[in-house]
Formats: C-alpha cells, sequence, structure tokens
C-alpha cells in the first residue's frame, strides 16, 4: 500500500497540523512516511500545502507531482491540484472556499461542510479534524486510535485538553461527508 497525499489551501486552516497528524498516525501504524510542508513567507491567510506519503516499504522520494488524494480547501488550490490527482484517485473539498470545484469524472470527488460545522459549534479550531475524519471515512488508510496517538505527539502538551474536541470533530467529519460524483 502507497498512499500520496496533497492537503492544501490557506496559511491558519490547520493544513500543515493536518498532515502532521496524518504523518504521525501512519507512523504510529508502523508505516514508512513522508511529510514536506510547503508555504510561503506569509503564513497565516498565505497558501500553504503538504504533502503526505504513507507506504508500506520504504519511500524512494517526498517528491510527488501527482496524488492519490487531493484535500482541498480553498479555489486557488483546486484549480493548482484538482487536475494532478492520479485516475481514479479522490479529491475531497470543504465548499465554503470553493467557488468552482472540479468537474472531473475520472476521480472520486467528495465534500464536507467542515468550516461550516466549525462554526456552528463555535470552535474554529477543529475545522481541520473535521475534514481528517471525512478523508479517513472515505479512504481509512489509518484507524482512529492512530490518529488519537498522532494528535498526542503533533499537539504542544498545552493543548493536550483539546484532544477529547478533536476527537469528536474527527466523528463529526465522517458523518459529514458527501459524495458528488
Amino acid at each position: 500500500m502507497k498512499e500520496e497525499i496533497i492537503i492544501a489551501g490557506f496559511g491558519g486552516q490547520g493544513v500543515l497540523s493536518m498532515g502532521k497528524i496524518l504523518a504521525y498516525s501512519g507512523i504510529m501504524r508502523g508505516q514508512e512516511v513522508s511529510w514536506m510542508p510547503s508555504y510561503g513567507p506569509e503564513m497565516r491567510g498565505g497558501t500553504a500545502n503538504v504533502t503526505v506519503i504513507l507506504a508500506d516499504e520504504k519511500i524512494s522520494s517526498p517528491v510527488i507531482h501527482h496524488f492519490d488524494t487531493a484535500i482541498i480547501l480553498n479555489q486557488q488550490s483546486m484549480d493548482k491540484f484538482a487536475p494532478l490527482v492520479k485516475p481514479g484517485g479522490v479529491i475531497l473539498y470543504d465548499p465554503n472556499g470553493i467557488t468552482k470545484p472540479s468537474q472531473r469524472t475520472d476521480v472520486k470527488i467528495f465534500s464536507v461542510a467542515a468550516a461550516e460545522h466549525a462554526a456552528k459549534t463555535g470552535n474554529s479550531k477543529v475545522f481541520n479534524m473535521i475534514v481528517l475524519g471525512a478523508f479517513l471515512k472515505v479512504n481509512p488508510i489509518v484507524e482512529v486510535e492512530h490518529v488519537a496517538k498522532g494528535l498526542e505527539k503533533s499537539l504542544p502538551e498545552r493543548a493536550h485538553h483539546m484532544i477529547p474536541a478533536n476527537i469528536a470533530a474527527f466523528a463529526e467529519g465522517a458523518k459529514l461527508v458527501k459524495s458528488e460524483n
């Protein structure tokens, strides 16, 4: 098994954190992992993306140009990365930041209203975990217990009190995901 993922959006949406949690979850599962962030100098509000590779065998290079999955959180990222998803792959997006969803017919497309749900709960910090829960419902490459361990590893100790809320948001994401094709 080898899964090549790009997560892309604006800085401040938890893009890099989501990638780090996914990478740690893979490590907790005993997989080979690559985590490669990319962001502009403006950070919050600028574009950010991270590639994550989870594999059962050694990863030859962390640099990839086509993806099995694209998790997309803004229109700029949709325009740039949706065309780079391999045929048969997955595009998951939050409609809040997307004005023109991908019209590709050779991939599976899913949406999750994560921003809307996070706003309803009054806790915008769990937005990325809602998205991650939706992704892992669509493509269960790591288990919930590994995500919980990944949260413990990636969050600073001062934020560990947020782990239960993050796990609850993760479960909500699994319920909210919708197929678009």
